[in-house]
């Protein structure tokens, strides 16, 4: 059984080959036989006339000996027919004669010449032979040594175009085959674990594309595993801080004698903060999950959408009020939108969320949103600690901290502006975000109208 693509390929290369090969010959001597075999008869003429020329320039005695010899120099056997229909047959090899009939023989012995007809198997030719003034019937037969040599000649070239094609094809094999065998093992090593796979090639046909695509994928396997191993690191850490804060405090309280009973309130204010935290990780976990998986429900309602910006804002008032920061609205009445309303709800809450937690005592915090041709615009701008311009192309990564905003004062788990970004990509908008340390934030949410 035929199992690797090397042997398949030239298996398959040698019967296209011995394929063509047979049916090139069989149509060549299809569609050039009655040429050949009129080539043949003329030159068979051309010898039987000039026989005859010099028989009768020289007139030799013995007449037989003469026919034998130029069947000797021309290798045409020769049928010789008196008028009486009598047949004298000169050959060298023992030819299988050629019956000629007699109708035939007639005619020649009247002074016609005679060409056999393209259908007949073997070839010959008819010329009026004067012998002591009577006329007689010469027939020429192709030669079967002739027709030998060019059969063999056919044949040697069709051996050949197989070898060389076959060596050729060999060659061709291992040029077709190696790169397949070169990104086998790369794939195992992929399947093994190991990303760091990159095949070299200058190659700039389907192959070269294929290998191109494949250490694409390698690439994003590896920037995969890498966000994965970061995934699980993030999660274990959120969750192994509060946890051990949770436990510290908790083995404390069990201890009567380690704790005054006026500390006690505060440590459970700790531990229930901590339990808050948790939670929110978990729900925010759970969230970002739902969202990418296939089954998240998405339940799309028309209803104007800057009223629940107004509901946002108010159901907020306790946090902003209580750091003393206004909220300005600059919102253009009756906008409607078509889209999931508790999940734009969850968009709004998270960056008035974000404005409020990283805007000091005293800042401010506008939104704006407006309508055009081109969708709806929703911007957040607050007087926040800001972010470094090179850290905004990561904000929206899930469990990515700014380094300002790790002052463990400030609570969060760095999944907000993750789930954020995928609710608008889910709405088919965009958002993006512009800041400058010290200088605060802006967030720009672009969302389709309809």
């Amino acid at each position: 059984m035929i199992k690797t693509l090397y042997v398949r390929i030239i298996c398959t290369f040698l019967v296209v080959i011995v394929f063509s090969l047979l049916t090139s010959f069989f149509i060549g001597i299809f569609l050039f036989k009655k040429e050949v075999n009129h080539i043949g008869q003329n030159d068979m003429i051309s010898v039987g006339e000039e026989l005859i020329r010099l028989y009768e320039q020289t007139q030799p005695e013995d007449r037989d000996a003469f026919i034998k010899s130029m069947v000797k120099v021309s290798t045409y056997p020769i049928h010789l027919y008196d008028v009486s229909g009598n047949v004298t047959y000169y050959d060298l090899d023992h030819t299988e004669t050629v019956e000629i009939a007699p109708e035939v023989v007639q005619k020649v012995l009247q002074g016609q010449v005679y060409r056999s007809p393209g259908e007949v198997e073997q070839t010959f030719i008819g010329l009026p032979f004067p012998y002591k003034g009577e006329p007689q019937a010469m027939f020429m037969q192709y030669s079967p040594q002739n027709e030998n040599i060019i059969n063999r000649m056919v044949l040697l070239v069709l051996l050949l175009a197989l070898l060389i094609g076959s060596l050729c094809i060999l060659i061709a094999a291992r040029y077709l085959v190696k790169p397949i065998q070169v990104l086998t093992r790369a794939t195992k090593r992929l399947a093994k674990g190991d990303f760091n796979v990159e095949i070299q090639t200058k190659r700039v046909d389907e192959m070269g594309a294929l290998t191109q695509s494949f250490n694409e994928m390698a690439s994003e396997l590896k920037q995969l595993e890498q966000m994965r191993q970061d995934f699980v690191s993030n999660v274990s850490h959120e969750i192994q801080t509060p946890l051990t804060s949770i436990s510290g405090f908790a083995m404390a309280l069990k201890n009567s004698s380690l704790v005054a009973e006026a500390d006690r309130n505060y440590y459970l204010d700790i531990i229930i903060t901590e339990s808050g935290r948790l939670s929110r990780l978990s729900d925010n976990l759970l969230e970002l999950a739902s969202l990418d998986s296939d089954h998240h429900p998405f339940e799309t309602t028309t209803y104007n959408l800057d009223e629940q910006i107004r509901q946002v804002v108010v159901t907020c008032e306790p946090q902003w009020s209580t750091k003393g920061i206004p909220v300005h609205l600059e919102l253009a009445d009756g906008i409607k939108i078509r889209a999931d309303q508790d999940q734009l709800n969850q968009v709004w809450m998270n960056l008035l969320g974000n404005s409020i937690k990283f805007t000091p005592v005293g800042g401010r915090i506008e939104i704006r949103m407006s309508q055009s041709v081109d969708g709806i615009f929703f911007t957040i701008t607050d007087s926040g600690i800001g972010i470094a311009p090179e850290q905004l192309d990561y904000v929206f990564e899930r469990f990515y901290k700014t380094d300002l905003s790790r002052d463990r004062s400030i609570s969060g788990n760095g999944l907000g502006l993750a789930i954020v970004k995928k609710i608008v990509m889910l709405h088919h908008g965009t958002v993006e975000m512009k800041s400058q340390v010290g200088m605060g934030t802006t967030v720009i949410v672009h969302l389709p109208s309809g």
